[in-house]
């Protein structure tokens, strides 16, 4: 595994590169640095060249200025990918991590060959009052930040989309966060979970987009609004919301049941 720094405008971002076949992605959600999608990676590396990064802001992804849209994230990773190959790769990425990756499908479709955007928080395609109640869900969970701090935001944020650590595979420790995973949360409920209940995708580009984009969802999950968004998003692409193992965490703590899917999904040719 090779860890590098790339400079891009207004930040510099840590990543990390192993495996050899074709490039392959991981753009965590929430405060996930690349730590969070490591146990994935290291089950993919068989197969592709697997990158993973801090978002700017977080851990060693330094950022010049505080705070960041889904769009600003979707061209740091497009400069990521522009770095590392000139072809097409697969992108998978999960909650925010899978807004961005819709973003920069929308922005540089060419640098995208398959996208599993998995419970992407696309709050514009839930149906009033589904949607009013998904914005109040995030803004909760900035306002128990605000006056509790981050154990209390991260539980409730957890509680309004079906993260249950419970569910795990046996290999899979829970560690306590650290300084740096508390200052990650802070960044995230500072930043970027206003960021995304502002943003807005360009539906009609994602529509028209030469990329193959495939909404997903966890098996698990199906009782929050994330999962609902993936599911209205398949519906307005046209195309299948396709079934992952677990809930809206499982790339965490499910990544043996994750990667299987993940490489089943990107290795089936996609329907005429």
């Amino acid at each position: 595994m090779k860890e590098s720094l790339l400079a891009v405008p207004g930040a510099r971002l840590r990543h990390f590169v192993r495996g050899s076949g074709p490039v392959l992605v991981l753009v965590a959600g929430g405060h996930g640095d690349a730590t969070a999608t490591e146990a994935l990676a290291d089950r993919l590396a068989d197969r592709y060249t697997v990158l993973t990064y801090d978002r700017r802001g977080l851990s060693r992804s330094t950022a010049d200025r505080p705070g960041a849209s889904p769009a600003t994230h979707a061209d740091d990773l497009s400069r990521l990918l522009a770095a590392h190959t000139a072809e097409p790769a697969h992108v998978y990425g999960s909650s925010l991590g899978a807004l961005i990756g819709l973003e920069l499908t929308v922005r540089h479709p060419g640098q995208v060959r398959t996208l599993v955007a998995h419970e992407p928080p696309a709050t514009q395609v839930l149906p009033e009052p589904e949607r009013a109640a998904a914005l109040r869900d995030l803004r909760s969970a900035e306002e128990a930040f605000a006056a509790d701090g981050t154990a209390p935001a991260l539980r409730r944020f957890a509680e309004l989309v079906g993260i249950d650590p419970s569910d795990r595979e046996p290999e899979v420790e829970l560690r306590a966060p650290g300084p740096q995973q508390r200052a990650n949360a802070a960044f995230l409920l500072t930043h970027d979970t206003p960021a995304t209940r502002a943003h807005r995708l360009d539906l009609a580009a994602l529509a028209a987009s030469p990329a193959r984009i495939v909404p997903a969802a966890g098996e698990d999950s199906a009782r929050y609004w994330p999962h609902r968004c993936a599911v209205l998003l398949a519906e307005r692409l046209g195309t299948a919301c396709e079934p992952f193992p677990g809930g809206h965490n499982a790339y965490v703590y499910r990544p043996r049941a994750t990667a299987e899917r993940l490489h089943c999904v990107l290795s089936t040719p996609a329907e005429p």
